[in-house]
């Protein structure tokens, strides 16, 4: 087999890419595969991937441009069969707006929320969703351009510094108690993972530099809450039409009450990253991990993928 990994792009998630893409060429390549790194820089490189004679792509790319439909569409293109999510889940599960949005149409649990703009009224949107509140854009990843606000008269602080990576921000209801992640790998539903972090939040910093931030795997959980807890990720990302693998992030409220906060339809493959560490709680290690994933590639656009 031979294999293309796709990294960079031009998001503000270039740097943890080419982190992820690195890893996970070096792991396909003790699994095996004839596998080649492509950093998705600019036009030259996506003519250099349709002129490829690669059999599958690997996408490895994370925020615009690479995880949110676009080179999902060329890939469509091109022919050539990619991992992850198609087109239509891609796009959906970038917007956090438009991810929320469709799970509250499909009945399911996720924080309340409230659209900003420049003119929105601070005390309003405390009124309805109380303080502390968490301030995102609605198309960025790795919590970049995320705040917590502790007071209405820094709303729009918080607002304006989301507003510098997207046009669309929001307000969302503060869940106060644990963080939950359950990665999902085909069928396969992996074990959850339990978040520790002294920051306000799971921010970037204790996403990928901090060494503070702690992970606990096994959760905690009883198998019963496990079960559930896994039900409700399949169920969040079937919603969004997700496919082959991805991560679902669970807030667990004081009462137990899990809700929703976002999808990532290509998740960290770094040594920070938490879908590794789940496989390899569950017995699959780095190069089977990232063969698993390779092998689930397909054309999703109605055209066949590869055997």
């Amino acid at each position: 087999m031979t294999a293309v990994v796709l990294m960079g792009g031009w998001s503000a998630e270039r740097p943890i890419s080419l982190k992820s893409g690195q890893a996970v060429l070096a792991a396909l390549k003790q699994a095996g595969v004839a596998a080649e790194a492509l950093d998705i820089d600019g036009p030259a490189a996506v003519r250099a991937l349709a002129d490829g004679t690669w059999e599958r792509a690997f996408i490895a790319l994370h925020g615009r441009g690479g995880e949110d439909g676009v080179i999902q569409g060329c890939l469509e293109a091109f022919g050539i069969p990619y991992t992850g999510s198609g087109v239509l889940g891609s796009a959906l599960a970038m917007d956090k707006l438009r991810t929320k949005r469709s799970w509250r149409g499909a009945g399911l649990p996720t924080p309340d929320w409230v659209e900003l703009t420049p003119e929105t009224d601070a005390e309003a949107v405390v009124a309805r969703l109380g303080l502390p509140l968490m301030v995102k854009p609605a198309r960025e990843g790795s919590s970049i351009g995320m705040s917590r606000v502790e007071r209405a008269a820094d709303l729009e602080a918080a607002r304006a510094a989301a507003a510098a990576y997207d046009d669309e921000v929001f307000a969302e209801r503060w869940v106060a108690g644990e963080e939950y992640t359950v990665a999902l790998l085909g069928e396969r539903t992996l074990p959850a993972i339990r978040l520790e972090t002294p920051r306000g939040f799971y921010d970037y910093a204790a996403k990928y530099s901090e060494e503070t931030t702690r992970y606990h795997c096994p959760a905690g959980l009883s198998e019963a809450e496990e079960a559930a807890m896994g039900r409700l990720a399949r169920a969040a990302f079937a919603a969004l039409d997700g496919r082959g693998w991805g991560r679902v992030d669970i807030l667990r409220d004081g009462d137990g009450t899990d809700w929703l906060v976002e999808v990532n339809t290509i998740p960290g493959m770094t040594d920070h990253s938490l879908v590794p560490m789940a496989a390899a709680a569950a017995g699959l290690d780095f190069p089977a991990l990232a063969r698993t994933i390779l092998d689930g590639a397909a054309l999703k656009g109605g055209g066949e993928g590869v055997a």
